[in-house]
Formats: structure tokens, C-alpha cells, sequence
């Protein structure tokens, strides 16, 4: 179930294969949390890969291969999208915090930018620099904690929106 360990952490079992439910769960919910979801099935045969689709079925993931060797990459690509988005959440947070306005107003914010298909829009999106600029003051001024990470995502985002 790693998204991340390789097949060979198996050995020396045969029919080595792995099912990765690409979701986030916590304690507090049940098994709803696999709803949706779909699932890596890494194997090294056919027959492994039989069974770790059927199994992905069985649970009601959609599943798809993954070669060994790409678990890494896919699992990292997995923790920006769901890790990094805690913390951005938690940066965010902050930020409002200091502005004096409410965390939660966040939350419909982010649903939003789901639903829209993750289009751009904000100043990076308009080339409005300035406003990037004066951002960028206000967090060096009320949470400089934040300014690198920022600074970093704006840079990113630029270059990935292009």
C-alpha cells in the first residue's frame, strides 16, 4: 500500500505486486474515504498485475499501472497535491489571521479553484507585478516566515502557467 517503496522491499515473495489508493484518510472517517479514488497497481508479472487490478476493483478504486521505477515521481507528485496543500492552507491561514479576517473564508475559496479546473486567475495570471510586489512588502512586514515560500510559489507559478 506504500505509494513510494519499490517491489523489491517484497522480496522474497512471489507475485509481487502493490495497490496504492491514491487518497488522504485520517482516523476520524471510515471507509467513504476510498469513494472516487483512484489506485497505482505496480507489478511484476501479469498474473501479480491481475490480482492487484482486482483487488483495486474490489475496493472500488479505478485502477491504473505504474511502473516500478516511477513510484518515487508519482508519489511526490502526490504529496504536492495533497501535503502541500495543508500547508498552503496553513500559510494562507496565517496570513489572514494577520489581516484580522477569518481562516474559514478560505475553505470556498479552494473548493472553487478545484471545481474551476484549476485555472489561474490573481495577479500572476494578469502580469499585475505591482500587486505581486506589494504582496510580497506586506508579508516581509507581517509574516517575513513566509516571504521564501512566496516568493518561491509565485516564481513557480509563473513559470508553470506559461
Amino acid at each position: 500500500m506504500s505509494g513510494a517503496t519499490p517491489l523489491g522491499a517484497l522480496k522474497p515473495h512471489a507475485r509481487r505486486f502493490s495497490v496504492h489508493p491514491l487518497q488522504t484518510f485520517t482516523r476520524a472517517r471510515g471507509p467513504e474515504q476510498l469513494d472516487g479514488a483512484w489506485a497505482a497497481v505496480t507489478a511484476e508479472t501479469e498474473a501479480a498485475r491481475d490480482a492487484g487490478r482486482s483487488l483495486a476493483e474490489t475496493l472500488g478504486l479505478r485502477p491504473f499501472d505504474l511502473a516500478d521505477s516511477a513510484r518515487t515521481l508519482y508519489h511526490a507528485g502526490a504529496v504536492f497535491a495533497s501535503n502541500y496543500v495543508v500547508t498552503l492552507h496553513r500559510a494562507a491561514s496565517l496570513l489572514f489571521e494577520s489581516a484580522g479576517a477569518p481562516p474559514e473564508a478560505l475553505e470556498p475559496l479552494m473548493r472553487r479553484t478545484i471545481e474551476n479546473g484549476f485555472e489561474l486567475t490573481g495577479p500572476i495570471a494578469r502580469g499585475d507585478w505591482d500587486t505581486v510586489a506589494a504582496h510580497r512588502s506586506a508579508i516581509q512586514e507581517h509574516r517575513a516566515e513566509l516571504d521564501h515560500l512566496y516568493e518561491t510559489l509565485a516564481g513557480a507559478t509563473l513559470a508553470l502557467a506559461t
